[in-house]
């Protein structure tokens, strides 16, 4: 998937009053747009159904970001950084941010960006040590680059307002050409999520796929880039094994010996939830189905994740298979 075909726009009054507010405004002048008072609480939006979920997820929501909490994180960063957009035009249909806006997670983009950006510097530069923020937890930047064009002048007015910190971010898109030309990728680390090529085309509808993906990696790590692959969510069928065992031959056969040295794993387990369940069964209903009652377990109200020794055995399983074909990487954790 290389562009978004949105069907409708709603916005907030005030986007007007700043440069990306009025750029897409005007971008998008020829898609009818609805003033909103808040895209927090669209009512009308709220009152779709479960099977609209595809519907909702082709309008494009703009506003300004009013949070800007920090929430502290042990895993790759430091600190989860509401960025510059939440929510998201790919339908994964495991996605978390769906836990958090149910039937409201179509993209919203933020337009007061500057603000955004000079907390994250201030706070950046007020740190007694380096920090690594991540600031693609809430959304995927690179899809929603496709939008806004702003994602390296972003980066770059980080890099070139503080000496300090890092930026990291997730991804499942090939859309690397914004982060070719960064002027200190030492301090950039982007990072791609893989998964086998049938979960990719069944699960995570309107991303890149396999191909284009490891692609993504080799042209990142040739123009600078260190190498930073999660491998998420992992999702245990009846052949895991071998969808995952063909998933690390095919990154072993097709990463350039470059990216193949010293990668940096993430893995982590599919969680789920009846909201998820709910809306994949009406919104999808051919899909195939993630919740297992054999191989899950509750964990808190409506939420579930994989047993514990289903989960020990196959992270044995895949530990030793990266090990086996990448002999320098470090698993940095898995969840």
């Amino acid at each position: 998937m290389t562009n978004t075909n949105f069907k409708r726009i709603y916005y907030e009054k005030d986007i007007i009053n700043y440069p990306l507010g009025k750029y897409l405004i005007e971008k998008y002048n020829n898609i009818p747009q609805i003033q909103i008072t808040s895209h927090n609480n669209i009512e009308e939006l709220r009152k779709y159904e479960n099977k609209d979920f595809s519907t909702l997820k082709n309008y494009l929501v703009i506003g300004t970001r009013k949070t800007h909490k920090y929430t502290e994180n042990h895993k790759i960063s430091d600190f989860l950084v509401p960025f510059t957009s939440s929510g998201c035009y790919a339908m994964c249909m495991y996605c978390y941010l769906v836990c958090n806006y149910n039937k409201c997670s179509y993209l919203r983009v933020f337009v007061n960006t500057e603000e955004i950006l000079n907390k994250l510097i201030n706070f950046s530069n007020n740190s007694d040590r380096e920090l690594i923020f991540e600031i693609g937890s809430n959304s995927d930047l690179l899809l929603e680059n496709l939008v806004t064009n702003s994602l390296a002048s972003n980066i770059e007015y980080f890099l070139h307002n503080t000496s300090k910190g890092k930026l990291t971010f997730p991804t499942k898109f090939n859309l690397i050409n914004p982060l070719l030309n960064i002027s200190d990728k030492n301090r950039v680390l982007p990072r791609m999520s893989l998964n086998p090529e049938n979960i990719i085309s069944n699960v995570e509808f309107r991303t890149s796929n396999l191909k284009e993906r490891i692609k993504a990696i080799n042209t990142l790590v040739e123009s600078g880039y260190k190498p930073y692959i999660l491998i998420a969510p992992i999702i245990i069928t009846d052949n895991f094994k071998e969808d995952y065992f063909n998933l690390i031959s095919f990154m072993k056969k097709h990463l350039i010996k470059k990216a193949q040295e010293k990668i940096t794993f993430e893995l982590i387990f599919m969680t789920y939830s009846y909201i998820h369940r709910k809306i994949n069964e009406e919104a999808f209903p051919n899909a195939i189905t993630l919740y297992s009652n054999t191989l899950m377990t509750s964990r808190g109200i409506g939420k579930y994740h994989y047993k514990d020794n289903i989960k020990k055995e196959s992270s044995i399983f895949l530990t030793n298979l990266i090990n086996n074909n990448f002999k320098d990487c470090t698993i940095k954790y898995i969840v």
